[in-house]
């Protein structure tokens, strides 16, 4: 891997291909390593290039006592794309950072040809990081009580325990609680080898996230002004929430599709790589305009 100068920090990256440019963006417990699936078949179409995000292996870790702040993510992401000269790039981000690659498009809509969000945990559409009782009921009165409740059981049983796990010094449960959140009941402990070898790399980072300032608010408003054609991803194993999630954005889009892969949960681009690529692939290469709103399963 070759290392950039990000923000006063060095990068890795890796790139392969020539053409149009596309940027490929992990999520929190990841790094570049998750994409090897990904870099070589979508490089004989384009130029794609992965990187590790700031504090990520084998990027200097986040300091003690550092906020993991997503703003400061995005600026990372938009200085990644001026300095390898990668503009308009598509866009290919997953979970957290699927959120940073929809942040930078409200942001800066001329950086982005396309967008693909794989279950971008979009929470804050809804409530705020940490919600009050009014949030609470304002949200059972206007969404759809499954996703109300959705969102209010990833709270108090995933990112409240994790978080005073991780205050009281038990990070080991901190992130097992929030595995459980994000995988299911008995889906941290499925995973596999490699997923866990990466999650024990960035497990600096899940800390510092659980404990820092929190995801962006979204305004609906600003969803909805995206022009950009976007596809929406989601694995048909997922858990609930992130299938209300990807509803909730679908129905703000002007111009999003979606499509959900079959035997795949969260981590659909690791569980089930050859169906995750051709949804990408028939999506960036498609010429013709999208239908607003239509739904596949690969």
């Amino acid at each position: 891997m070759t290392s950039i100068n990000v923000n006063g920090d060095a990068l890795r990256y890796r790139e392969e291909g020539t053409g149009e440019p596309l940027v490929l963006v992990h999520g929190s417990a990841s790094d570049s390593r998750t994409w090897q699936h990904q870099l070589v078949p979508l490089s004989k179409h384009f130029r794609t290039i992965v990187y590790s995000r700031r504090y990520h292996w084998p990027n200097q870790p986040i300091p003690e006592g550092v906020d993991y702040a997503m703003l400061q993510q995005v600026d990372d992401l938009k200085e990644v794309l001026h300095t390898l000269r990668a503009m308009p790039a598509h866009l290919v981000g997953h979970s957290y950072g699927a959120f940073l690659c929809l942040l930078l498009t409200i942001q800066e809509p001329h950086l982005v040809r396309r967008l693909v969000l794989a279950e971008p945990p979009a929470i804050t559409l809804f409530v705020s990081n940490n919600p009050k009782p009014m949030e609470i009921l304002k949200l059972m009165v206007t969404r759809p009580p499954r996703t109300a409740a959705a969102i209010i059981k990833f709270g108090v049983s995933g990112v409240g325990p994790a978080r005073r796990a991780i205050r009281e010094g038990d990070a080991d449960t901190g992130i097992r609680k929030f595995g459980e959140a994000v995988f299911g009941r008995g889906g941290y402990d499925r995973l596999p080898a490699g997923r866990k070898a990466q999650v024990r790399d960035n497990r600096a980072n899940v800390k510092a996230e659980m404990i820092g300032s929190g995801f962006t608010p979204l305004s609906p408003r600003r969803v909805r002004s995206i022009a950009t054609p976007v596809l929406l991803l989601t694995g048909a194993q997922s858990v609930p929430l992130f299938h209300y999630l990807i509803d909730g954005l679908r129905e703000l889009l002007p111009n999003a599709v979606s499509v959900t892969i079959e035997n795949a949960s969260h981590m659909m681009h690791e569980d089930s790589p050859t169906a995750f690529n051709r949804a990408v692939l028939s999506f960036l290469t498609e010429s013709k305009g999208i239908n607003r709103g239509a739904n596949s399963v690969l």
